[in-house]
Parts: structure tokens; C-alpha cells; sequence
């Protein structure tokens, strides 16, 4: 919750992916450190800590697009 960590389907646990919130242009790197979503049509889900970094606490579900780090 308070670390910079998300949940995503198929990716293994501990790759990092940087994630862009498309309403605002803020970015923040996370470790994928769970599985989930659980909800259609979603691709990942941010901690508290991500999600406050993106600017989202407000509206909860914000469009984004995420890229692989190595």
C-alpha cells in the first residue's frame, strides 16, 4: 500500500514498469509484486503510494499506458 508496487496479470513478480497516466502526463515506476486486476478491461493496479504519484486518488480509475523496464 505505501510502497511503489502494482498488480498485473502476466507479468512475473518483481518487473518493473513505468506507468503514464494519460489524463495528466505524470509517471511513476512500479514493482509488480501481486496478480490482478480482477475487473475487465483493466491492465494493472497501483498501490496507494503509485496512485497518489499519478494523480488519481480522486477518480480511482484513470486511462494509462505502461512500458516493460529491463
Amino acid at each position: 500500500m505505501h510502497a511503489m508496487t502494482a498488480a498485473h496479470k502476466k507479468l512475473k513478480f518483481g518487473t518493473r514498469v513505468r506507468v503514464k497516466n494519460l489524463s495528466n502526463g505524470r509517471t511513476v515506476v512500479v514493482k509488480v509484486n501481486d496478480r490482478g486486476p480482477y475487473v475487465k478491461g483493466r491492465v494493472i493496479d497501483v498501490s496507494k503510494a503509485a496512485a497518489k504519484k499519478l494523480g488519481m486518488m480522486k477518480s480511482g480509475v484513470v486511462p494509462v499506458k505502461i512500458w516493460i523496464l529491463k
